[in-house]
């Protein structure tokens, strides 16, 4: 080999050695500083009340509760208690939620799998109504919030219209990018219509079925009254009142069944 060709191969490792430790000591941009901090910080920390775990059994429940058939826990959260709180801790609190829904059915699927018994499914019910407070608390907020600034509350509008089925319902407006006459598509579906020989079958039996639904319910009401009335005659009229507004109670008084089989008292 050369020497011209040695000194130019020795004189390219010192020029990039050179710009490799001009490279590593040279400041940092403003930007590089900013993100090697965001990435030092640990968002799950303010998110759990216990140590963030960032692997797949996150979506297990804790080992020593498989094998035990009862998982003692606490109640769902309540209307009262969550108006109490900031927008920033309920937005904690339902990401907290989601993740306690998607770990416990993980369980759920998990015990199915392995033909086990899942302790504890109430707890799915709790998680659940915890989360429907919540949504209920934050469209609270959000309609005081619209009322105030614009006087509307900000919510879809609704109308009632009627399906295929003949049936009532709330339908919610949404926005389209055609106006109504030039959208085919949306005209098709809402002139669906209803009506013939089967659908008008189909309201009738509807409509006995809601009827039958409404006369069972008072008759249960009906009847618990009676048995109230039968084993204690002197039971409190007004709150009676108060539990079974649908019940005529002074007409279920003089009625014979509600007497029941006792020897009335007689003044001498």
């Amino acid at each position: 080999m050369s020497s011209t060709l040695l000194k130019c191969l020795n004189l390219a490792k010192s020029v990039r050695t050179a710009t490799l430790k001009s490279f590593l000591t040279a400041p940092k941009p403003q930007w590089q500083v900013w993100s090697s901090a965001a990435a030092l910080q640990t968002p799950h920390a303010q998110m759990h009340t216990s140590p963030p775990r960032l692997d797949l059994m996150e979506f297990f429940d804790d080992k020593k509760h498989w094998s035990e058939n009862e998982v003692k826990v606490g109640r769902a959260w309540r209307t009262e208690e969550l108006r109490i709180k900031s927008n920033k801790e309920l937005h904690q609190l339902w990401f907290i939620l989601l993740k306690e829904r998607n770990m416990l059915l993980t369980m759920e699927h998990e015990c199915n799998e392995q033909m086990e018994i899942f302790p504890s499914p109430e707890r799915i019910d709790k998680v659940k109504i915890s989360m429907k407070n919540l949504e209920t608390v934050v469209r609270e907020r959000n309609k005081a919030y619209h009322l105030l600034e614009t006087g509307e509350t900000g919510e879809r509008p609704q109308r009632p219209v009627q399906n295929a089925f003949g049936i009532q319902v709330n339908y919610k407006s949404c926005e389209h990018v055609l106006p109504p006459f030039m959208n085919l598509k949306w005209i098709k579906s809402r002139n669906i219509g209803f009506g013939g020989r089967a659908v008008n079958r189909f309201l009738l039996k509807y409509r006995e079925q809601l009827y039958n639904a409404k006369r069972k319910a008072k008759n249960r009401s009906r009847n618990e009254v009676m048995m109230i009335l039968r084993r204690n005659p002197n039971f409190d009229l007004e709150v009676l009142r108060r539990k079974f507004p649908d019940v005529n109670i002074d007409k279920l008084r003089n009625d014979d069944k509600t007497r029941g089989h006792f020897v009335p008292k007689v003044d001498s």
